[in-house]
C-alpha cells in the first residue's frame, strides 16, 4: 500500500515503523520538526516536516493514517475528506498486523485512564506479558512491533477522536464509562461526540461484552440494540455488576470487597467494578482480581496525593479537564477545598460547576478561562499562571486544608498536555515542601 501518515507524534511515528517493516510505501508529514527523522528515513519512510507540501494532495494514496488530535476540519485533512479518501488511525492500523491480541477497550468522557490502567494490572495477574496501550500514552503499533507474534491481552484506552476512524477493530469486551459534555471544539455538537463514543461496540459480535452504565441515561438510550452481549453495571440499582453487602458482585457472585479498594471516591469504585468485570471476561479469576485491586495505588494526575505541607494536603487532578471530572474530584473530599482551576477554553461552559461550588472554600483561577470561572465565583482570586496559583494557595493553606488542582479545562493555553501541567504542579509543591522542611 501507498500510505500517508499525517502527524508525527509518538503514535504516527510507531505506525510508520510498523507499516514500513511490512514493506508498505510510507510517507509521514508534520507541521513541526520530526525529531525521529533520521531513524524513520533509515527504516525506509519518506519524511516531510515543517509543513504539508501541496504535492501530497496530488498523490494517489491507498490509505491515510491521521493523528487523532488533528481535527477533520483542518485544511490539509479536509482536502482528503472531501476526496473521500480512506482515513483511519494508528490503533486501527496496528490491529491489522496481529491476530494474537485480545482487547479490552475503554472509552467515556471520564474514568478511562484509571479503568484502563487497573484493567491492565489485573490482566498481568493472569498473563505477565499483558499490556496497556492506546490513548493512555503507549501506541498499539509499538506493542505489535514488540510482541505481535505472541498471544496476549491488551487493555486499551480509546478516545472519541480515535473511534471515528476505526474500520475493523474488534474488542472482546468494551465499555463507555459515562457521557458528559466535552470536546465540542472538535466534534461541533454534543450528539456527534456522544455517538462517536458509541462506536466502540460497532464491530463486536455474539459472545463479546459491552458494559452498559445504567446510571447514565445518555448511554442507556444509545444501547437499546447491541450486536453483542449487554452486561449492565450500576452503583445504585440492580445490575449484572453491582454493589451489595459491602461487596461488588458480577452475575450473582462476589468479585471483591469494598475494603479491598484503597482509592477515594465513588467514581473510583465504579472504575474498579468495571475493570474487574472486564478482567473476568478476559479470563482473570476472582483471587487474581482481589489481589490486583488491593495492590492498585491509582493513576498519576487523577486525584493524586502529592505532599503535606504545614498540615495542608495537596492533590494533583490535572486530568480534571471538564466540569464532570472536577465535580467528581470535589465530591471525593469530605470538606471544602482550595481549588485551583483554569486553562484552555473548550467551549463547553462551566455552569455545571454551580451545584458543587459549596465544596470549594477558596477558588483560585488562572489561564485563558480565568474570567469565565470568576464569573461563577465572584470572590475567586485571579492570577495569570498556574505557578502563581500554587503560590497563592500555599500562602492561604492552613492545617487540615485540602489544596486541589482540578482545572476544569484543557491545558493547551500554557502547557503541551495535562501531564506536563500536572508535573509542574507536583514539582512546585514538592519544592515548597522542602522549603518548609517537610
Amino acid at each position: 500500500m501507498k500510505v500517508l501518515i499525517i502527524g508525527a507524534a509518538r503514535s504516527g511515528t510507531q505506525a510508520a515503523y510498523l507499516l514500513a517493516s511490512h514493506h508498505h510505501a510510507v510517507t509521514i508529514t508534520d507541521m513541526k520538526q520530526i525529531d525521529a527523522k533520521h531513524e524513520l528515513e533509515e527504516a525506509g519512510v519518506q519524511v516531510l516536516d515543517h509543513g504539508h507540501p501541496e504535492f501530497l494532495k496530488m498523490e494517489n494514496w491507498d490509505l491515510i493514517v491521521k493523528n487523532p488530535g488533528i481535527p477533520y476540519h483542518a485544511p490539509f485533512v479536509q482536502y482528503f475528506v472531501e476526496k473521500k479518501a480512506r482515513i483511519v488511525n494508528e490503533i486501527e492500523v496496528a490491529s491489522w498486523f496481529t491476530d494474537q491480541f485480545t482487547y479490552g477497550a475503554v472509552t467515556g468522557t471520564n474514568g478511562k485512564t484509571t479503568t484502563t490502567t487497573l484493567l491492565g494490572e489485573l490482566l498481568k495477574r493472569k498473563r505477565p506479558n499483558a499490556r496497556t496501550a492506546g490513548n493512555i500514552g503507549v501506541p498499539l503499533s509499538e506493542i505489535v512491533r514488540e510482541q505481535g507474534d505472541q498471544k496476549t491481552d491488551v487493555a486499551l484506552e480509546v478516545a472519541a477522536f480515535q473511534l471515528v476512524a476505526m474500520e475493523k477493530f474488534h474488542p472482546a469486551v468494551s465499555v463507555c464509562m459515562n457521557l458528559t459534555p466535552d470536546h465540542l471544539d472538535y466534534f461541533g455538537s454534543l450528539d456527534a461526540y456522544y455517538d462517536a463514543k458509541m462506536l466502540v461496540w460497532k464491530n463486536q459480535t455474539g459472545d463479546d461484552w459491552f458494559l452498559v452504565n445504567l446510571d447514565d441515561p445518555e448511554i442507556v438510550k444509545r444501547c437499546a440494540e447491541l450486536p453483542c452481549r449487554r452486561v449492565t453495571f450500576s452503583l445504585d440499582q440492580p445490575a449484572d455488576v453491582c454493589v451489595k453487602q459491602d461487596q461488588v458482585w458480577l452475575f450473582g457472585q462476589p468479585l471483591f470487597a469494598l475494603s479491598d479498594l484503597h482509592l477515594p471516591g465513588r467514581h473510583n469504585l465504579q472504575n474498579a467494578m468495571v475493570a474487574a468485570a472486564m478482567a473476568v471476561k478476559l479470563g482473570v479469576d476472582a483471587d487474581q482480581i482481589r489481589e490486583g485491586i488491593r495492590a492498585f495505588k491509582g493513576v498519576e494526575h487523577r486525584i493524586e496525593f502529592v505532599a503535606e505541607i504545614r498540615g495542608a494536603r495537596y492533590y494533583n487532578d490535572s486530568k480534571g479537564t471538564n466540569v464532570d471530572a472536577t465535580t467528581v474530584a470535589l465530591k471525593a473530599f469530605e470538606k471544602p477545598v482550595i481549588l485551583l482551576a483554569g486553562g484552555y477554553d473548550k467551549k463547553t461552559g462551566f455552569d455545571g460547576l454551580k451545584p458543587v461550588l459549596n465544596r470549594v472554600a477558596t477558588m483560585i483561577v488562572y489561564g485563558e478561562t480565568r474570567d469565565q470561572l470568576k464569573a461563577l465565583r465572584p470572590d475567586a482570586i485571579v492570577v495569570e499562571t498556574l505557578s502563581e496559583a500554587v503560590e497563592q494557595a500555599y500562602q492561604l493553606a492552613k492545617d487540615g486544608d485540602i489544596v486541589l488542582l482540578s482545572p476544569v479545562c484543557a491545558s493547551w493555553d500554557q502547557f503541551t498536555d495535562y501531564e506536563q501541567r500536572g508535573r509542574q504542579f507536583k514539582e512546585q509543591v514538592l519544592a515548597l515542601a522542602r522549603q518548609a522542611g517537610e
